[in-house]
């Protein structure tokens, strides 16, 4: 099974939900992070995929700057793989499971050609079993990002895995408390992750992830508990 992971947005929780569904896979996982931008800085998404969850990772692109990776690699005079290369070594691989995650949102732009992460999920989409996963925001904003990216998705095709929201607050508003059933009237709401959840270790990481994964509603568990 292939799972990529896309958000509504940049900072939204991404990596971290990507974690909690490399922890709970069940098999042979590997989380491939085909470009990684701001390696200058130290970012690493896959390195600390890697030490929440445990598991195998990759990163196949590196580009300095903390920018879109079309942008990154214009600036720094390199050329990138196009986004077909990525979706062919994604396919081929033999686990049981693979989490593809994304820069930015779905339509950021990929490589240099134009290529997104939605023509990747389709390109794989073409010859493998993918879902998607869309990681949203909590609060106020969230349902019409996550409807046009859903509807991009599905306008392709794409099947929908669900929803993750990124970050519950310790103390959510109303806005937070109304999107939480609002959301899922756009997809099926799968996950609910407490704001703060990266800073556990591995073992709390792990331990506490299933209990996120409840389907819907506030998470059972917060991270410092």
């Amino acid at each position: 099974m292939i799972t990529i992971v896309t958000g509504t947005t940049t900072g939204v929780g991404k990596t971290i939900a990507t974690a909690a569904l490399a922890a709970t896979a069940a098999g042979s996982v590997l989380v491939v992070k085909p470009v990684q931008t701001g390696a200058a800085d130290g970012d690493s998404d896959a390195r600390e995929i890697a030490r929440l969850a445990g598991v195998d990772t990759v990163e196949w692109t590196t580009l300095d700057e903390p920018l879109a990776p079309d942008t990154a690699a214009r600036r720094q005079g390199v050329e990138i793989p196009g986004v077909a290369s990525y979706a062919a070594r994604i396919a081929a691989l033999p686990h049981d499971t693979v989490v593809v995650e994304g820069a930015g949102g779905l339509l950021v732009r990929l490589d240099t050609e134009g290529g997104t992460l939605l023509d990747l999920a389709s390109l794989v989409d073409d010859v493998a079993d993918v879902d998607v996963v869309v990681v949203v925001a909590a609060g106020l904003g969230t349902l019409n990002h996550t409807e046009l990216t859903v509807d991009a998705l599905r306008a392709r095709g794409l099947t929908v895995r669900g929803l993750v929201i990124g970050a519950w607050p310790a103390e959510p508003g109303l806005a937070e408390r109304c999107n939480l059933q609002d959301l899922e009237r756009i997809a099926p709401l799968v996950a609910v992750i407490p704001d703060g959840a990266g800073a556990l270790d591995r073992d709390g990481f792990v331990a506490a992830a299933p209990s996120w994964f409840s389907g819907a509603g506030a998470p059972r568990r917060t991270a410092s508990s």
